[in-house]
């Protein structure tokens, strides 16, 4: 199964809050990873005309396409949120695995892997599961430190930025207020309190136009000169790599970094917009945003079209995306460049390669905002971001300073006066050539320090017991794996022979589970990117060979190419090696039924009491698997997708 599937908001709601009050963690992200500001610092920035708490987000990526994934962010301290692209094409089939973070950063994925209508549905529940978690009181935030700004992404040509479907999208997210006033009538009585919280309608007003996946480089003036006329959005245009030029870009990759084993195809700068046409676009968009009243900016940067030659990715896709330490310098050379050209008065977003190391110069370059994605795909996932903002405020404590502005004008001992924008633009200039010569030469992003691959054992992955290390469970993107406790459980191994007249339970040794945890994977939000692949420590993706439960009985049938259970009460429909396997249980009496058998018995004395219909072999231990699994995955002392229940809503 490579499709998601949103989780209900009612349940969303109501487990935020359960788990919070129950395992002082929500989504399985620990309060501890949590970061609500400083009480002595203010990170806060401006952002096409809008305060934002913080210039930190997550890139339109994987982390920002579900509800649960923006909460995670924002609960990391992440202020400014970029979404993930959408596009009238949202029935792509995406290669599998599509994340590939052994080394650099490499993905084969694009735009949203939901439907368009889906999308929005996310990011008006994410937008409301905020609200309530800043009225409910139950985060710690500092005073100025409430402030988001979703940040839209459309793609790729103007016909499907035109359509209605596509339409629909950008009005529901300049007026959500139906869509709002629905999830209020879908808050869970028990949160009842919370049902009147005060959600803008507007969800977001700026828009990031991805000029990627084959965006004819003539629309893109066409297509932002279109959303801000007849949509009135504040725009930015992401740019890509390419902008350096074939000859830099070959430079700086090989010859500065030493990446000999990466190549970017010729045909990657001939279908992309050439740098002096970039500079013409950007001057006549910046000309009609200002007529129009409206703000304009560039991003940097996309990701950088190479061969997929790393082994990892579908062999099927023969030109894959780069990201991480590469991308940086790329990029930074690039903001460096268009600085030359435009000095300051044209804004910047920033992503590309950003880490907790590097977060702080990219801020005191003033741009706005600095997201990141590959650094969150590592181990910690979203609880890596509340290092950024521990070295920003470090950065700032270091030089005085208690305001984004002044951390730009003090962070490189500049002696003017952070009160006024000429000092301030001034400082951004003097910066950017410092750090850009800076990132250029630190050997932290050649080669020969991002080629280690993550460390592997000798040993494979199975359906139970592993070194539960728990890598999954954070770098997984949309909280898709979860663990659940068995204790040292022991599971009869029983096989049925004979006939049913003579019925013979030859039994085996006992399976004994070493560790009370074990590792689980929630099929809904599972769209099988590989990245736990690539962290666990054994061979063997958790996602592939861990229990992959279904949140519904429909999705398990739907979805039967895959292996994987369904767990209502009582009932455990399971299917195994491709077989389809039933349980219902009653107390410590079973029914046990599959293609060729339909069996009882009771679970406390199975030997003795076995009785029904079967032909040949029937492997017993299933029945004693899948029980083990109803009864630990659904004990919702640990709260998990599967298990939540009783969820009643307030009207």
């Amino acid at each position: 199964m490579a499709e998601l599937i949103p989780y209900p908001f009612a349940s969303l709601a109501a487990r935020m809050f359960r788990e919070l009050a129950r395992h002082d963690s929500i989504f399985d992200l620990p309060r501890r990873k949590f970061f609500g500001g400083a009480r002595d610092l203010d990170f806060s920035v401006s952002f096409a005309g809008q305060r934002a708490s913080s210039p930190l987000g997550p890139a339109a990526g994987p982390h920002t396409q579900m509800a649960q994934n923006i909460v995670l962010a924002w609960l990391g301290g992440a202020r400014i949120f970029e979404l993930k692209t959408v596009q009238v094409k949202d029935d792509l089939v995406i290669p599998r695995p599509c994340i590939d973070m052994r080394t650099v950063g490499y993905n084969a994925e694009w735009s949203q892997e939901l439907k368009v209508h889906e999308s929005l549905q996310e990011y008006a529940k994410a937008a409301m599961l905020i609200a309530m978690l800043r009225e409910s009181g139950a985060i710690d935030l500092a005073p100025h430190f409430g402030e988001s700004i979703f940040d839209m992404s459309v793609g790729y040509d103007l016909a499907g930025i035109r359509s209605e479907k596509v339409g629909a999208f950008l009005r529901g997210m300049l007026d959500a207020s139906a869509m709002i006033e629905r999830l209020r009538r879908e808050v869970p009585t028990e949160l009842a309190h919370l049902r009147d919280v005060i959600v803008p309608p507007q969800l977001s007003s700026t828009l990031t136009l991805s000029t990627f996946h084959g965006c004819p480089p003539d629309e893109i003036e066409r297509i932002v000169d279109y959303l801000m006329r007849q949509w009135g959005i504040h725009c930015i245009v992401k740019f890509n790599p390419m902008l350096l030029g074939k000859d830099e870009v070959a430079h700086l990759l090989h010859d500065v970094m030493g990446y000999d084993d990466i190549r970017v195809p010729d045909s990657a700068f001939e279908r992309d917009t050439s740098w002096p046409r970039a500079i013409e676009i950007t001057e006549r968009l910046g000309e009609t945003a200002s007529w129009l009243g409206l703000h304009f900016g560039v991003k940097f940067s996309n990701t950088l079209i190479i061969e997929n030659v790393a082994g990892f990715l579908p062999p099927s896709e023969r030109e894959v995306y780069l990201s991480g330490q590469p991308l940086h310098v790329l990029a930074i050379n690039l903001v460096r460049r268009f600085r030359r050209q435009f000095g300051d008065r044209i804004p910047i977003s920033f992503s590309a390669g950003i880490d907790p190391l590097n977060y702080a110069d990219a801020v005191a370059l003033g741009l706005v905002p600095v997201t990141v994605c590959s650094d969150l795909l590592k181990p910690g996932g979203y609880g890596r971001l509340t290092s950024y903002h521990e070295r920003l405020g470090g950065a700032m404590r270091a030089c005085g300073a208690t305001t984004i502005d002044e951390l730009i004008v003090r962070a490189n001992q500049h002696s003017g006066d952070a009160t006024t924008a000429a000092a301030v633009s001034e400082a951004k200039l003097l910066n950017t050539e410092r750090y850009a010569d800076r990132a250029t030469e630190d050997p932290r992003y050649s080669r020969a320090r991002n080629a280690k691959l993550p460390p592997h054992v000798d040993s494979h992955l199975v359906t139970f017991d592993c070194l539960t290390c728990d890598k999954c469970i954070p770098v997984c993107p949309n909280d898709a794996n979860f663990s659940f406790v068995t204790g040292h459980a022991r599971i009869p191994v029983l096989v049925l022979r004979g006939t049913i007249d003579a019925p013979e339970v030859v039994q085996g040794e006992e399976i004994v589970l070493e560790h009370d945890e074990q590792i689980a994977t929630f099929a809904d939000f599972c769209n099988e990117c590989g990245n736990c692949d690539v962290f666990c420590p054994e061979e063997g993706g958790p996602y592939q060979f861990k229990p992959l439960f279904f949140g519904s009985e429909e999705s398990w049938r739907k979805w039967n190419a895959r292996d994987g259970f369904y767990l209502h009460d009582g009932l455990v429909l399971g299917r195994v090696k491709g077989k389809e396997l039933r349980l219902e249980v009653d107390g410590v009496h079973a029914r046990f039924s599959g293609d060729d058998f339909d069996v009882e018995l009771d679970l406390a004395a199975p030997p003795s009491t076995v009785c029904g219909t079967w032909s040949g072999e029937v492997d017993l231990t299933w029945c004693f698997i899948m029980d083990l699994l109803r009864r630990s995955v659904l004990d919702d002392r640990k709260i998990n997708y599967v298990n939540l229940r009783d969820v009643t809503l307030s009207e």
